[in-house]
C-alpha cells in the first residue's frame, strides 16, 4: 500500500469537486482529487450537460438548414443525419473540456487519482482502480465529497435490454429510433423529448404529475406544453408505469391507467440517485437518504465536521452552476472556518428544450400566495426586430415587479437564447434598494436590434398597467 498525507482530499471532478479543489489549491493547501471515471469532468462533461447540449445544438442547426428554402433548394433535399452522427458533434467539445480541466489540476499541482474511493476511517481513504491492483491509501485532515449522481433505476426494469435506456446510456445508442417513450417529464425528460421530436421521432412523454415542470411560472409551463404538443409530442399526464417489457424490435410500456404504449425505445428519465454506494460513509455516521443524498448544514458540513459534501450528492438544486459555487464555498469554510459568501437566494434555471426556458426569482403563484402586490410586463418575441431577422419568433420575456416599490421580483423567459437573456435581469435584480427597479430597463439604451431590448419592451408594458 502507498500511504500519502494531504491537507484536503476531494472526491469527484465534476463542477463541485473542481470548484473545491481549485479554491483549496489557490489557498496553498496540499490537495488530492479522486475520480472514479478514467477522464475528469464528471457527469456534467461526459453524460449530462455538455453532450446533451452539444447534441441539441447540432439538431437545431440541422433544423435551421431544413427550414431554409435557400439551403434546401441548393442541396435539392432535406438534410438527414442519424442520431449517432449528431452525437459525434459532441465528441470534440467533450475532448476539449476534458483536456482543459485536466490542465487545471496539473497547473495547480493537484494530484489526480483514478479509482473508487472508500473511507477506511474518519481520516483515511483507499482508492481502488482495479480489483487486481493493490489500492492506494491516502490520509487527510479534511474531505470534500462531490461524487455526483446517476439515473435512478427501478429494479423491475431491464436496463440491459438494447431498447431500454436512461439518460446516461441514451448517449451511446448506435441507431436512430423512429419512436420513443420518455418516462418522466422533469427537466431531463422534457429536454430529450424535444431533442427526439426535432429529429422527427414519434415521442410519447409520460408525466407522473398533472403539469410539466410545476416549479416554473404557470404561464411558462403552459407555453412549453403548448409548443411541445404543437411540435407533435404526445404528453400523457398523471400516469404511472405498471410494467416495462423489452421486445426484440422495441419495448412495451403498460401504465396503471390501462394504457399500453409500444415504441422502438424507452428513455427512463424519472429521478436521480446520489453516488454514495460502497464509500464507507455509514460506518462514519454519515447516512445517505433513500436517494443516496447526504445531509449537510448551511456550510456544507456533514455529520462529521471535517467532511463536507457538495453538488448533486446533496440534492437540490442539482445544477452544475450551483455545484461549482458550493465547492468553492465549502473549501473556503473548511480552510478559514467561515465563509461570507453563500448561494444567491434565487438561482437561475436553464432548461434546454426547443425553445429553451430560463427563469430567476419568484413566480406569479408564489407572489399571489404570499399576497405580494405585483404587476406583470410582457415582451413577445414576435414583436422584436432581432427575432424577426433570425426567424426565432416563438417566445416571450416576462417581468414581475412590485406595484409600489417597482422592485423586480421575478424574470421568466421562454424562447431562443432564454438562458442568456435572463442574466441581464438577474444582474439588476441582485442589486439592493433603489438600484433594483424596473425603471432601469426603461431608462437604459439597448443595442438595436437585439433580444436584450425585450427588457425595455416588457418594462414599459408592465408600467403601463399601473393605475
Amino acid at each position: 500500500m502507498n500511504d500519502q498525507k494531504y491537507d484536503i482530499i476531494v472526491i469527484g471532478t465534476g463542477p463541485g469537486g473542481e470548484g473545491a479543489a481549485m479554491k483549496a489549491a489557490k489557498e496553498g493547501k496540499s490537495v488530492a482529487v479522486i475520480e472514479k471515471y478514467h477522464l475528469v469532468g464528471g457527469g456534467c462533461t461526459h453524460w449530462g450537460t455538455i453532450p446533451s447540449k452539444a447534441l441539441r445544438h447540432a439538431i437545431n442547426r440541422m433544423l435551421e438548414f431544413n427550414t431554409s428554402l435557400a439551403f434546401r433548394s441548393a442541396l435539392g433535399s432535406a438534410l438527414r443525419l442519424s442520431y449517432p452522427d449528431l452525437l459525434r458533434s459532441a465528441e470534440s467539445v467533450i475532448a476539449r473540456q476534458t483536456a482543459m480541466r485536466r490542465d487545471f489540476y496539473e497547473r495547480n499541482r493537484v494530484r489526480l487519482l483514478h479509482g473508487h474511493a472508500r473511507f477506511l476511517d474518519a481520516h483515511t481513504i483507499e482508492v481502488r482502480a482495479d480489483t487486481s491492483i493493490e489500492p492506494t491509501v491516502l490520509t487527510a485532515d479534511a474531505f470534500i465529497i462531490a461524487s455526483g449522481s446517476h439515473p435512478f433505476r427501478p429494479r423491475d426494469i431491464d436496463f440491459n435490454h438494447p431498447r431500454i435506456f436512461d439518460s446516461d446510456t441514451i448517449l451511446s445508442t448506435t441507431s436512430t429510433p423512429r419512436s420513443i417513450v420518455v418516462y418522466g417529464a422533469g427537466v431531463i425528460g422534457c429536454e430529450y423529448a424535444s431533442i427526439f421530436r426535432n429529429m422527427g421521432c414519434k415521442v410519447d412523454l409520460v408525466d407522473t404529475r398533472s403539469q410539466l415542470l410545476s416549479f416554473l411560472d404557470d404561464e411558462i409551463a403552459h407555453a412549453l406544453s403548448y409548443h411541445l404538443r404543437d411540435q407533435g409530442v404526445m404528453i400523457r399526464h398523471n400516469e404511472e408505469y405498471e410494467r416495462v417489457e423489452g421486445l426484440p424490435d422495441g419495448m412495451l410500456l403498460d401504465l396503471k391507467s390501462g394504457k399500453r404504449i409500444k415504441a422502438d425505445a424507452l428513455l427512463w428519465a424519472n429521478g436521480r440517485t446520489g453516488n454514495t454506494q460502497n464509500m464507507g460513509l455509514e460506518e462514519l455516521g454519515i447516512t445517505p437518504n433513500s436517494r443516496g443524498q447526504i445531509k449537510v448544514d448551511e456550510n456544507y458540513r456533514t455529520a462529521l465536521p471535517h467532511v463536507y459534501a457538495v453538488g448533486d450528492v446533496i440534492g437540490y438544486p442539482s445544477l452544475a452552476s450551483a455545484a461549482y459555487d458550493q465547492g468553492r464555498f465549502a473549501a473556503t469554510h473548511l480552510i478559514h472556518g467561515t465563509c461570507d459568501h453563500h448561494l444567491v437566494d434565487y438561482i437561475p434555471t436553464g432548461i434546454y428544450t426547443s425553445p429553451e426556458i430560463s427563469s430567476v426569482g419568484r413566480t406569479e403563484r408564489e407572489l399571489t400566495e404570499a399576497r405580494v402586490p405585483y404587476e406583470v410586463g410582457h415582451a413577445y418575441f414576435k414583436s422584436l426586430a432581432r427575432a424577426q431577422i433570425t426567424g426565432r419568433t416563438v417566445g416571450m420575456l416576462k417581468l414581475l415587479f412590485h406595484r409600489d416599490s417597482l422592485e423586480i421580483l421575478g424574470i421568466h423567459c421562454f424562447g431562443d437564447q432564454a438562458a442568456e437573456i435572463v442574466h441581464i435581469g438577474q444582474a439588476i435584480m441582485a442589486q439592493r434598494g433603489v438600484a433594483n427597479n424596473v425603471q432601469y430597463f426603461v431608462n437604459t439604451t439597448f443595442n438595436y436590434p437585439t433580444m436584450a431590448e425585450a427588457y425595455r419592451v416588457a418594462a414599459l408594458n408592465g408600467l403601463n398597467r399601473l393605475a
